[in-house]
């Protein structure tokens, strides 16, 4: 239904549209007639950002990611249009059409104020222009010489802005090339102009690239210099240290002594087993001796006891010269002697017991002796073993503090060796891009190209279509807004108050009562009024039940309830009943006027103008009023004015009262309360305002006595559309009548 609506919108401004694309057509015709031939000319520059072809002998296997080369090549194309690349090239442009002889063709016609030069200006101009260009200088416009030769520069659309308009960048899809385009009215033109462009930026780009590539390498050489320097200063700093601490290699002697130590550490474990076991023999031993025999092999063996505890205190200190000397072979040759010297003095005391009634025991006590020199030669080794293991913790704990100290410097060092390796690197890498640097270059260069495809239609096409379709968005903004109420369905669904009919909208021509009912043929706008009429009258009287009396009125002035009220009693008239119509509108007394009748309700209020002497003129009698700006309750009693409308009950088949409009106060309110029924009309294309709104609240709190809407005014749609069915069924008539004749 909307879309219908808005199509229908559409259709209605038709001829404006139309209208407005064939203005935008002329205009843009006579706009493009004297429009010159363009031309355009395209140059290509390889950038070497993806092909990495030259830069192979770095070795750089880094794989750029798609993003950064994305924001490098715009970068790129940004650099490509600044300011002072286009204006070397304005330079170049102002310079050749100054040096221009008159027989030679300037690129663009002279401006006037180009003309206006004279001799000395135009060789100040080109000393100017020189030195600017020379220099790379943009002019300084606040030096009224220089804004002077920016004028001359803007007069011939020499300037950026100028060039721009006709120049396009652009990155050839994924590949490593720039795109240069150029379009105007000179072929050649357009080449000087990109080749100016390229060959400018080209200086640029490569220029600026070299410079931060020597100042990257400068500085690069100044911090290897630097580090360099700091790490010679460490190892330095390290040698100094272990001289001067007589420090050769820290951690082969840190593991010698703790190898000694270890060393130690299991032979003092070995000789305390040792002596523990040699304790427990001796124990044993003892066990099995009388006293007495003890006693007599003791008074046998002194002598050879003494010269044997001898031998072994010599014994012992040999022992602990062997341990002192890390096990000197040569000390170790005299223990052994003694050793042997040793045992020959057991064994002479073994020879001295000659004769004894204990000699069964005579092993026991040559083991209990070797074990007892076994023993004290172990408990003397433990003294002489925690003195060595002593000795070396000292030394190796004096190890400690040198340890930490040199591993500090060793780190530093380490650290500045890896810096300076880092950074000769990069000062080798930076060094080698330097030499191979720059990569950008010209590769096509930009020639004289042949006139590109005429626009003129394009654009009258495109002139005649933009119109059209902004005028059918416009009328779309304006379709959303509209919040008024085109048709039955949007009032009932707005006021929850059902719509009896609706009417079309007639033109002032049409609106005879007489002229309609008279009209006969189909498919007209006055037949169509008729059965939408017909169609409203069916559902009034369906509403009315047994009530006779109907009251009509509006929300506001002006909706045509006065017409509609006419209409209805035609309508009535039609259907073959006794109609009465009272122009109850004391305020427009429009009824009254169309009417022209002599009988007044007033009179028939004082009994002046009796039931029976009410005419009808045609089947439809009308009560007119003479009593401008009064109200019904002041021309009688409501009593007596409810018994009068009663008795035309018993003449009339429905009275119809032609009442004032809901925003005239009580006026209208008055003929409600004495009514059976209440009609309202509301006009077509209007919006619901809170007025309106405070009305409608009124009419729906009437309850039973309220029946409805009559939508008046409403735009027909299907009148051309009803024309053309009737112009076909007429010929259709046509063709039938002949074949009738062929036949006969």
């Amino acid at each position: 239904m909307e879309l219908r609506n808005y199509l229908f919108l559409i259709y209605k401004h038709k001829y404006l549209m139309l209208i407005s694309s064939l203005i935008a057509i002329a205009i843009t015709f006579s706009l493009t007639k004297k429009m010159a031939e363009s031309y355009s000319s395209k140059a290509r520059l390889a950038t070497g950002i993806v092909d990495q072809t030259e830069a192979q002998v770095l070795d750089n296997k880094e794989e750029t990611q798609e993003s950064k080369i994305n924001l490098q090549f715009a970068n790129l194309i940004q650099s490509i249009q600044l300011k002072k690349i286009f204006d070397q090239v304005s330079y170049q442009l102002i310079l050749h059409d100054l040096k221009a002889n008159k027989d030679t063709t300037a690129f663009r016609k002279r401006s006037k104020l180009f003309n206006e030069l004279n001799n000395d200006a135009t060789k100040h101009a080109i000393e100017v222009y020189t030195k600017k260009y020379e220099a790379r200088e943009p002019l300084y416009l606040y030096n009224e010489d220089e804004k002077g030769m920016n004028s001359l520069i803007v007069s011939m659309g020499y300037d950026i802005e100028s060039l721009k308009k006709k120049m396009t960048i652009y990155r050839l899809s994924n590949s490593d090339f720039v795109d240069v385009e150029f379009e105007s009215e000179n072929p050649n033109f357009c080449a000087f102009v990109i080749n100016t462009l390229c060959k400018e930026f080209i200086t640029y780009y490569n220029l600026l690239v070299r410079e931060n590539h020597i100042k990257g390498v400068n500085f690069l050489e100044a911090l290897l210099h630097q580090k360099r320097d700091s790490m010679n200063f460490k190892m330095q700093n390290l040698k100094q240290y272990k001289i001067d601490n007589r420090v050769l290699n820290l951690n082969e002697q840190a593991k010698s002594i703790y190898a000694q130590i270890a060393d130690f550490d299991s032979r003092k474990e070995l000789t305390e087993k040792d002596i523990l076991a040699y304790s427990g023999a001796i124990k044993s031993i003892d066990a099995k001796f009388d006293p007495n025999d003890r006693m007599y092999i003791e008074s046998l063996l002194i002598p050879a006891n003494q010269s044997l505890m001898r031998t072994k205190d010599i014994l012992k200190k040999y022992s602990e010269v062997y341990i002192k000397s890390n096990y000197d072979p040569k000390v170790k040759i005299k223990i052994d002697s003694l050793q042997t010297i040793l045992s020959a003095q057991i064994n002479q005391v073994t020879d001295k017991y000659i004769l004894n009634p204990l000699s069964a025991k005579e092993n026991l006590v040559n083991q209990k002796l070797t074990l007892q020199v076994q023993l004290d030669i172990a408990k003397n080794s433990i003294a002489s073993l925690e003195k060595q293991k002593k000795m070396l913790s000292e030394r190796y704990d004096k190890l400690v503090p040198h340890e930490a100290v040199i591993q500090s410097l060793e780190t530093e060092v380490d650290i500045s060796s890896k810096e300076y390796i880092e950074i000769l690197q990069k000062f080798n890498q930076s060094s080698m891009e330097s030499s191979i640097m720059p990569r950008l270059k010209l590769i096509e260069l930009a020639m004289p190209g042949p006139p590109a495809p005429s626009k003129k239609t394009i654009l009258i096409a495109v002139s005649g279509i933009v119109p059209i379709v902004l005028y059918i968005v416009v009328l779309f903004v304006v379709f959303y807004l509209d919040d008024s109420i085109k048709n039955g369905k949007e009032l009932a669904n707005k006021t929850n108050i059902p719509v009896l009919g609706y009417l079309p909208l007639l033109s002032k021509l049409t609106l005879n009562l007489e002229s309609i009912w008279k009209e006969s043929e189909s498919a007209t706008p006055l037949q169509v009024y008729k059965d939408l009429l017909r169609s409203a009258r069916f559902e009034i009287a369906q509403e009315m039940g047994d009530g006779k009396i109907l009251t009509i009125t509006s929300v506001a002035d002006g909706e045509g309830k006065s017409f509609i009220a006419l209409s209805l009693a035609y309508a009535y008239k039609m259907a073959n009943k006794q109609v009465l119509l009272i122009d109850a509108d004391f305020e427009i007394n429009t009824t009254s006027e169309i009417t022209k009748s002599t009988q007044y309700f007033e009179e028939y209020l004082d009994n002046t103008l009796a039931l029976n002497d009410i005419i009808s003129n045609d089947g439809i009698s009308v009560l007119a009023n003479k009593s401008l700006g009064t109200s019904l309750f002041e021309l009688n009693h409501e009593s007596v004015i409810r018994e009068k409308l009663h008795q035309l009950k018993d003449k009339f088949d429905i009275t119809i009262i032609d009442a004032t409009s809901l925003d005239n106060l009580n006026k209208s309110k008055e003929w409600i309360v004495v009514a059976d029924k209440v009609l309202s009309v509301f006009e077509a294309n209007q919006t619901i305002t809170n007025t309106k709104q405070l009305q409608i609240n009124y009419l729906t709190s009437l309850n039973e006595v309220y029946i409805g809407w009559i939508l008046n005014k409403v735009a027909n749609k299907k009148t051309r559309l009803s024309k053309f069915i009737s112009k076909l069924k007429s010929k259709g008539k046509n063709i039938k009548k002949k074949r009738k004749k062929t036949d006969d």
